[in-house]
C-alpha cells in the first residue's frame, strides 16, 4: 500500500523507488501484489504517465487510511523522540508570513534551536511533494482531500481605508455604495466581486479600480497612501487600524470568512520537528485569534 501511493503521489514508479529506497523491479512486484490481493487492476500504465482506474481511485483513500492508522499504532508504543532537530521548509502567503508567521517562527526556534526554517513566501499553491515543502500554511474553504491538514483559525477580512481618502470621497454606508469607489483587488481573490454577510443573507457587490495585485501586503501599502478602499486580512490590518493609518469600514458587513490550515502530505515516519510544529502552531492561531480582539 506504500507503494501504491507513493507512486501515485510521485507520478512515476521510479520515482517512487528512490523515494522509498527500493528498486524498479521491487515496486513492480508490490504494486502485481497489491492488485493480485485486490482482485482488481489499480493503475493503467504507459510509457509516458501513470493513472488510476476506477477501483485504484476506490482504493487509494483507503490506502491512506490504513497507512495512517499504521503510524499511529507505532507512534502510540514508541519512546518519545529526542528533541526536535533538522530543517522545515514551509510555504505561506506573504502577507501572513510578514504579519505573522516570522514572529511565530522566531518563538518555535527559540524553543527548540536544532530546528532550522526555511520560509518559503509564495503566492500561490504549491505542490508539497514537488517541491519538497513540508508545511503549507493554506487560507481555503476547499483544501484538496488528498492532504492531511490540520485546522488552525478563521481568517477574516475587513473594507479598509485610509483617513486622507476618506477626507476626499464619502465613507460608503451600505455595501452597495462600494461601486461608487476605487476599490483595490486582490488578482485571485474576488478581483471584481466582492462577497459579504448582511444581516444573516449573502451580498455580492460588483467592484473595480485601477490597482490591483496578487498579494495583500501591496493592496495594504496602496490603501494606506491613500489609492483607495481595500478587502484586508484582519491579521495584517488590525495593526494599522488601531494606530489610526487605515479606517474599518462598512463593520454591519462582514466579508465572506475563510479558515486556515496546515496542511502536509503524510503522516507516515512524520519527524518530530513537523509534528512539534503542528502542535506549536495550533496553540499558536488559535481560533478566535488575538488580532480579532476589539474589532
Amino acid at each position: 500500500m506504500r507503494v501504491f501511493v507513493s507512486v501515485v503521489d510521485l507520478g512515476s514508479q521510479s520515482a517512487a523507488a528512490d523515494h522509498l529506497d527500493l528498486s524498479r523491479p521491487v515496486v513492480s512486484r508490490y504494486l502485481a501484489e497489491l492488485e493480485d490481493w485486490v482482485g482488481a487492476r489499480l493503475m493503467h500504465r504507459t510509457t509516458r504517465k501513470l493513472s488510476l482506474t476506477a477501483a485504484g481511485s476506490e482504493i487509494l483513500p483507503r490506502c491512506r487510511q490504513m497507512l495512517e492508522l499504521s503510524s499511529d499504532m507505532q507512534a502510540a508504543v514508541s519512546e518519545p523522540d529526542e528533541a526536535p532537530r533538522g530543517l522545515l521548509r514551509i510555504s505561506v502567503s506573504t502577507s501572513f508570513g510578514q504579519a505573522q508567521l516570522a514572529d511565530a517562527m522566531a518563538a518555535y526556534v527559540k524553543r527548540f534551536p536544532g530546528v532550522s526554517i526555511d520560509l518559503q513566501m509564495l503566492d500561490r499553491t504549491v505542490n508539497l511533494v514537488d517541491e519538497r515543502i513540508d508545511l503549507a500554511i493554506r487560507t481555503s474553504n476547499d483544501l484538496d482531500p488528498n492532504l492531511i491538514a490540520r485546522r488552525l483559525t478563521v481568517c477574516r477580512s475587513l473594507i479598509c481605508a485610509s483617513p486622507a481618502y476618506l477626507l476626499e470621497h464619502p465613507a460608503p454606508q451600505q455595501v452597495e455604495d462600494l461601486r461608487l469607489h476605487n476599490c483595490l483587488t486582490h488578482s485571485y481573490f474576488g478581483k471584481s466581486l466582492w462577497h459579504f454577510e448582511q444581516a444573516g443573507e449573502q451580498v455580492s457587490v460588483p467592484v473595480q479600480g485601477n490597482i490591483s495585485a496578487n498579494e495583500a501586503s501591496t493592496l495594504l501599502r496602496a490603501a494606506m497612501a491613500g489609492a483607495g478602499i481595500a478587502m484586508l486580512p484582519s491579521y495584517q490590518a488590525h495593526v494599522h487600524i488601531r494606530r489610526g493609518e487605515l479606517v474599518r469600514l462598512l463593520p454591519h458587513a462582514e466579508p465572506r470568512q475563510m479558515n486556515m490550515y496546515a496542511v502536509y502530505a503524510s503522516r507516515k515516519h512524520m519527524p518530530a520537528a513537523l509534528r512539534s510544529m503542528l502542535d506549536f502552531l495550533v496553540v499558536r492561531f488559535p481560533q478566535e485569534p488575538e488580532w480579532d480582539e476589539g474589532l
